[in-house]
């Protein structure tokens, strides 16, 4: 889906009426999590969950929290639902055999760090993350999903958004009242600066939850674009971050297009790109995320054969504190 642009901007004096029109939402969220039984699977499990439907980092912050675990010995594997792929799963993702609509684009990058599970039923997919041996199952997503027990909950908050107009699903981009989903969580970890987020930080002391913050920036391996002309496409939640990383990184951005997230690129969609591209003589760029949900066949393959990928990484602030936490919950200490 596309983020509407009513979610980023203050309700004003429609705020009352469109907090009736959320209503709904929050109350089926409410009534789930009341109604659930969570399965103690008996190996700790970490939620890198949102408050907001829409991108807000969790699957860097996943991934960084896998390679954190690595370096201490531990095995993690990632319990992931596969959104936008059709299995059912439970099943063992092999992106030999595995492709984007099969198992959804998040999935495969999380496979480069650790195994990952994709099961549409979390409890029978942390039964096979057991049997494949993890040490601690790391769910990308799922904070208000009340299947499994959970030894930590981090709820992932994008700085430069926030709770956008801080209403709930469709008026906002909440899938429930702030308050109640603070409840949620055991910590809150704010990705990159900004106001929205500081405003979510003290709503967050206020309810006594420790507060971490991160950033993301261009991953070890990323080319150097510094002075190149770039076209750049991307089907993700907030595509103008892939945009303004490429101009801080020193790209002659020519032209940029934005897609829904989880977009399934067509063959007109990649005819156009690969238009752009050789008109104003520029390279292709787009995400990790993004080039796993290319095809091989036809102008989409020509597309994947064109195009560079820009990888990002996260990287944690006061890495200790933050190790310590993860660290406890993986003994089950948390």
């Amino acid at each position: 889906m596309r983020t509407p642009s009513l979610w980023a901007k203050p309700a004003g004096v429609l705020t009352p009426l469109l907090g009736v029109v959320g209503l709904p939402y929050h109350l089926a969220t409410r009534l789930r999590i009341a109604r659930g039984d969570p399965l103690d699977i008996g190996v700790p499990v970490i939620c890198v969950g949102n408050f907001t439907a829409g991108g807000s980092g969790k699957t860097p912050a996943a991934i960084a929290i896998a390679k954190l675990l690595i370096a201490e010995g531990v095995k993690p594997v990632f319990l992931s639902k596969g959104y936008g792929g059709s299995a059912e799963g439970p099943l063992v993702l092999d992106p030999a055999r595995h492709h984007a609509l099969e198992v959804g684009d998040e999935p495969l990058l999380l496979c480069r760090t650790a195994p990952v599970v994709v099961a549409k039923d979390r409890q029978a997919g942390a039964r096979m993350a057991g049997i494949e041996g993890a040490d601690v199952i790391i769910m990308d997503d799922g904070l208000q999903d009340p299947s499994l027990e959970k030894t930590l909950a981090i709820a992932v908050v994008d700085g430069a958004t926030g709770i956008g107009n801080g209403l709930v699903l469709p008026a906002g981009p909440l899938r429930a009242r702030l308050g109640f989903q603070l409840g949620l969580a055991d910590a809150i970890l704010i990705v990159g600066a900004g106001a929205p987020g500081d405003a979510v930080a003290e709503k967050a002391r206020a309810a006594h939850l420790p507060i971490y913050r991160a950033t993301i920036g261009p991953a070890s391996g990323a080319p150097d674009l510094s002075g190149a002309k770039v076209v750049a496409f991307a089907g993700i939640a907030r595509p103008e971050k892939l945009f303004q990383s490429l101009r801080e990184a020193g790209a002659a951005v020519t032209e940029t297009v934005g897609f829904p997230d989880h977009h399934d690129f067509s063959e007109r969609d990649a005819a156009r790109l690969l238009e752009l591209a050789a008109a104003a003589s520029a390279k292709l760029v787009t995400t990790e995320k993004d080039f796993v949900r290319l095809g091989e066949t036809g102008s989409i393959g020509a597309l994947k054969a064109a195009s560079q990928v820009y990888p990002i990484e996260m990287a944690f602030e006061k890495e200790v504190g933050f190790t310590g936490l993860i660290q406890r919950a993986a003994t089950g200490k948390a």
